[in-house]
């Protein structure tokens, strides 16, 4: 399994769809702060519009799609930038999702809203180093074709609302995120992170290894072998292209791999310790407490398996 498809296997993103908006003329719709573990995103099907957020606008075409990892309040609006009266949107039911709907015309902007829910855990590795919004232009990608099917696919299957055809959509919007992640690391200009990390060739076959053994007892030495460098030219390249040492990465792996056993198994501490390269549960504790802020038996009281 290559390195980004067991990334996202780690966190476990689960989608789920919103609404679908069909917007006509004027219309401005802000979202406030979604919750912790709520990673709201939208594609845009058609048209073109702009997003207000953080004190920044970005302006989201046919293809676009945009998600706020960390929930951070934004505000979406058309793409005129004329003084006019907006009017309040319409809500209703297509028979398979809510509708938002503003204008009688034509449709100037048809957008795909919903979320990626995610374990509080998988914000050691995945959240926390992913751009608050990560916007994509996925008509850049070289996946395009394929991500026209996909999208096209999407469409037709909003509009049709034939039976199952919510369970679809939901399941291209994963597929959707793991090309948007893809396509995003592959950027020329994508800054240091885990995505550009993922996307590296030369650092892939490490970092494959890394998420599948992270019990070994890792050295420099042996992880630069697996890239083919020397070990000053490894530590340096991983750092450039992660934003994090070789060692903060495979401490994020290992938290997020404990995260996942504490919630889904019922294997001690002690045993996910040393799954996961800890020589014993004391060592294995502190270190969760220091990334996590709590105990594994705590973490597992209040998140996982009572």
């Amino acid at each position: 399994m290559d390195a980004l498809s067991q990334f996202i296997q780690l966190t476990r993103p689960q989608a789920s769809l919103d609404l679908r908006c069909l917007f006509q003329g004027r219309f401005s719709i802000p979202h406030d702060p979604e919750p912790n573990g709520q990673a709201l995103f939208h594609l845009v099907l058609s048209g073109c519009c702009r997003v207000d957020t953080g004190g920044r606008t970005l302006t989201l075409r046919e293809g676009d799609f945009i998600l706020f990892p960390r929930g951070e309040a934004h505000t979406i609006h058309d793409s005129s930038t004329a003084e006019a009266r907006i009017p309040k949107p319409r809500t209703s039911h297509d028979g398979m999702l809510p509708l938002r709907q503003t204008g009688r015309g034509a449709v100037d902007v048809d957008l795909l809203c919903g979320r990626f829910v995610h374990e509080r855990g998988s914000t050691t590795l995945l959240v926390r180093t992913l751009p608050d919004p990560l916007h994509v232009s996925l008509s850049d990608s070289a996946s395009f074709p394929a991500l026209q099917a996909l999208i096209g696919l999407m469409r037709d299957e909003a509009e049709t609302r034939a039976p199952g055809a919510l369970a679809i959509v939901t399941a291209l919007s994963q597929a959707l995120l793991t090309m948007a992640l893809r396509a995003y690391g592959q950027r020329e200009n994508a800054r240091p992170g885990t995505l550009t990390l993922l996307s590296d060739a030369r650092l892939g076959p490490s970092v494959q290894t890394m998420l599948s053994a992270p019990e070994r007892a890792w050295t420099i030495d042996a992880l630069a072998d697996l890239a083919a460098m020397s070990r000053a030219t490894y530590a340096r390249h991983f750092k450039a292209r992660a934003g994090m040492t070789v060692w903060d990465f495979l401490t994020r792996v290992r938290m997020t791999l404990a995260c996942d056993a504490l919630v889904h198994t019922r294997l001690g501490a002690g045993e996910i310790g040393a799954r996961v390269g800890y020589q014993s549960e004391a060592a294995f504790g502190k270190a969760f407490k220091q990334h996590l802020g709590m105990t594994p038996a705590r973490y597992r009281r209040e998140i996982g398996l009572t």
